[in-house]
């Protein structure tokens, strides 16, 4: 993978209107339901920003810490939202300042969303003063003016669940010392867009947005509405997504660390404002968030950042103990997730995660990768082998090429995804073909661990299931792993091989590719005629990687756990595929073992 130029994974033609029409017909009709009064909210009729202003009752104070740089930036003018930093003009700079303001040109729609979630006001909090408190009432007063009327981003049911919570969550900072105009106006468009939440719903979001919007709701009905029937409704709909989402190891179902995270945080907030109202706490909501606490722990690395698995980034490590802290769910990580389908194994000061579970369920791909079988390792508080990462504010081209499997440790099979990716802007993601039979064993032997996997994702395109098997010795000094293309039937998967080498005639895949992306504080060297590599951590330990069976490159690679695209290192093998013979497809196999330091 080039820094300057990602590569663009295969989409087929009309990809996208195929995937549309494998989604569940429940949330085609609520999205489409959503799409009809939409024509209405967009049309005259609809009230917009108009209504009589409830005042705030049981406010909770958000309490996640913001950043003083940023907020001093904020304060000048300048926001910095999905890796992307743009000065625009505030209030008040001369005539259509405020349309620069909330529709600036050449952004994504993430860093609009997040222009428009006003979760910023609390790095305007910690900033502190009264340039502050002006920036955060001038800010509201230009938004409110400006959306008046419905815009599809700006009122976008998470998008708008979002800002209810921000402006609920910071009503303290935006409203001290504020004029009582201003308090009225701030309070009648607060309360307007917590009716038109309640109202509209998810309008068809799924996976931790449909989350959030609920999260919106029972904010509005708990600090504007003063509770009662619609609170109860909400928490009814939130406990019916919550058993439908959280799955029985605690994973979320959309199977990525960094959702886990935000749907956790999510959920404390939800149980913080219900307490803070003297509302009693679903046990539905208080179970999710006892199993997802642990679950979210197995997901972190020896630095205390997350795994890079399905549209993940590192996160900040501070704030993920403080995510859990608020848990006050203190559950150790298991060593096997079966229902969220990955594996953790932790052995001294050697640890290694593996995607060995299937996509989620339809409905919940936003945040799906083709990454199955891939797996992390790291050593004490660094990270060795890694997965190149996601997170949003990249682009759509970038997104596209780190969602593919070459951006993963795992192998790929003729240039090809073993899930394909279908993905239009603006509109979510789905997917088309992709594993279905995906198995997992794990066993233990005198103190070492066994993870054999496979998946079907090139059955249907190329006749051959990919196997790996990975060994960690009990002292986790030396990883040993072994990875296979074979036909179906062949090794007791159970699938028909009649039609694995019908396809397999039809369509001969001449290569394939084992990754191993190394994280960007790895330096790496061939040794021993080009048959190993030597790899150095940051404090100076040494690892060496050998292979059998095919030959071994380093090539460029890059990094985008840390929120910015490093450059970056990975371990290449690769081989050809056998089209015939007794054994057709292809294997191999290699180790990483630690060196050992002559004294």
């Amino acid at each position: 993978m080039s820094e300057a130029a990602p590569p663009v994974a295969h989409r087929p033609p009309f990809g996208w209107y195929v995937a549309v029409a494998r989604r569940p017909l429940a949330r085609n009709a609520r999205a489409l339901g959503y799409g009809v009064r939409s024509l209405f909210y967009a049309s005259p009729l609809f009230r917009g920003l108009k209504a009589r202003p409830r005042p705030l009752a049981n406010a909770p104070v958000d309490p996640w810490p913001g950043d003083a740089t940023r907020g001093r930036a904020i304060i000048g003018g300048t926001f910095s939202f999905a890796g992307k930093t743009l000065r625009v003009a505030p209030p008040g700079e001369g005539r259509g300042a405020g349309a620069r303001l909330w529709a600036p040109a050449n952004v994504g729609p993430d860093w609009l969303a997040a222009l428009h979630g006003f979760s910023w006001l609390r790095d305007l909090r910690v900033a502190g003063g009264e340039a502050a408190r002006d920036t955060a009432r001038r800010l509201v007063t230009d938004w409110i003016e400006d959306n008046r009327r419905w815009r599809r981003l700006a009122w976008r049911p998470d998008v708008l669940a979002t800002r209810i919570a921000a402006w609920i969550a910071s009503a303290d900072v935006i409203t001290q010392g504020a004029e009582p105009a201003f308090v009225q106006s701030f309070l009648s468009a607060l309360t307007a867009q917590g009716r038109h939440l309640l109202a509209c719903g998810p309008g068809g979001l799924s996976g931790g947005r449909r989350l959030l919007v609920l999260k919106g709701q029972v904010f509005a009905a708990a600090a504007l509405m003063g509770g009662g029937r619609q609170l109860r409704s909400a928490l009814a709909r939130l406990e019916a997504e919550l058993d439908r989402q959280v799955l029985s190891d605690g994973g979320h179902i959309e199977r990525s660390p960094a959702q886990q995270f935000a749907v956790l945080r999510d959920l404390v907030d939800i149980r913080s404002v219900l307490l803070g109202c003297g509302h009693t706490v679903p046990d539905t909501l208080q179970h999710s968030i006892d199993r997802m606490a642990p679950m979210l722990r197995f997901f972190r690395h020896g630095d205390g950042g997350l795994a890079l698995f399905n549209d993940s980034g590192e996160g900040e490590a501070w704030l993920v103990d403080m995510v859990l802290t608020r848990a006050d769910a203190p559950g150790k990580p298991l060593h096997s997730a079966p229902h969220s389908g990955f594996e953790r194994v932790a052995v001294n000061r050697t640890l290694l995660v593996c995607d060995m579970g299937a996509p989620p369920p339809r409905g919940a791909h936003d945040h799906t990768f083709a990454g199955t079988l891939s797996f992390e390792l790291s050593v004490g508080k660094e990270r060795m082998v890694v997965n190149c990462g996601g997170g949003p504010g990249l682009g759509a081209g970038w997104r596209q090429a780190l969602r593919a499997t070459a951006a993963h440790s795992t192998l790929t099979l003729a240039d090809t995804n073993s899930t394909e990716i279908l993905e239009a802007p603006g509109r979510g993601s789905e997917i088309g073909k992709h594993p279905v039979h995906v198995t997992r064993e794990r066993s233990e032997d005198a103190g070492a661990t066994w993870l054999e996997g496979s998946h079907d994702g090139y059955l249907r395109g190329f006749g051959l299931i990919h196997r790996r098997r990975i060994w960690i010795a009990a002292s986790g000094e030396e990883i040993r792993g072994e990875d296979h293309l074979s036909p179906p039937g062949t090794d007791g998967d159970g699938a028909a091989a009649a039609s694995g080498r019908w396809t397999w005639r039809r369509n001969r895949p001449r290569n394939f590719a084992v990754r191993f992306h190394l994280h960007p504080g790895v330096k790496a060297s061939l040794v021993g005629d080009g048959q190993a590599v030597l790899l150095r951590l940051p404090s100076g330990a040494g690892w060496r990687f050998r292979v059998e069976g095919a030959k071994v490159e380093l090539e460029g690679s890059i990094y985008v756990g840390g929120g910015e695209i490093k450059r970056a290192s990975q371990i290449v093998i690769s081989g050809g595929v056998t089209a015939s013979g007794p054994r057709p497809g292809a294997g191999v196999r290699w180790a990483f073992s630690r060196v050992v330091e002559n004294k």
